[in-house]
């Protein structure tokens, strides 16, 4: 893990918070209700966000992220617990939570299929399980452009892949899509799902 990239994370990404994103994220966390997992809360962003949640538990694998995000969760609405785990292995029961949120991480996450079971394992049947990411992009030149900056974009950007087709990953998991929103010329998806076990 970088410890430059969590320093930078922030600052990287305030032009695009300030324009449509603080409405994407702010529109899919205030939704989530009962109790509530955030896979991969890095440095915080969504948790001043939440409302109707009973409590959230935010699970960050890099320390420097985590720390970050340490007082967002200390500012915010509800009761957040943040956790140092992997996607790929939850420190939770299974059947614990209501709705799970991830936004900007299976791009990272080293091994997306495991981190979807255990998604699965630890949500309720009928949970909502909710995504905004960044994916491959349908048009050719675009996705081959993305194949082109992969190498160069995962070193500078902790393990990044750019070029993830995360909503066939998704889909293949077993996870029931109800609806997909397609922004930014497909380059962002907003992804509504069930766990339907």
């Amino acid at each position: 893990m970088s410890y430059l990239f969590p320093r930078i994370y922030d600052i990287a990404m305030k032009p695009l918070e300030a324009t449509r994103f603080k409405k994407i994220r702010t529109e899919l966390v205030r939704n989530a209700e009962g109790t509530v997992l955030e896979i991969g809360s890095g440095t915080g962003i969504n948790l001043p966000y939440y409302q109707k949640a009973k409590q959230v538990a935010a699970v960050e694998p890099n320390p420097q992220m985590s720390r970050r995000g340490v007082s967002r969760g200390r500012n915010a609405r509800v009761p957040i617990t943040l956790y140092e785990a992997s996607a790929e292995l939850l420190p939770f029961a299974d059947d614990t939570f209501d709705t799970v949120i991830a936004t900007l991480v299976f791009c990272t996450i080293p091994d997306p299929v495991r981190a979807l079971e255990e998604i699965q394992r630890v949500s309720k049947p009928d949970a909502a399980v909710l995504f905004f990411e960044h994916v491959q992009m349908k048009q050719k030149t675009l996705a081959k452009l993305q194949d082109i900056l992969n190498p160069f974009w995962e070193k500078i950007c902790d393990g990044c892949q750019i070029n993830r087709d995360t909503l066939s990953i998704i889909s293949d998991s077993g996870l029931y899509t109800e609806h997909v929103e397609s922004l930014y010329s497909g380059l962002f998806l907003s992804i509504a799902c069930r766990n339907r076990k």
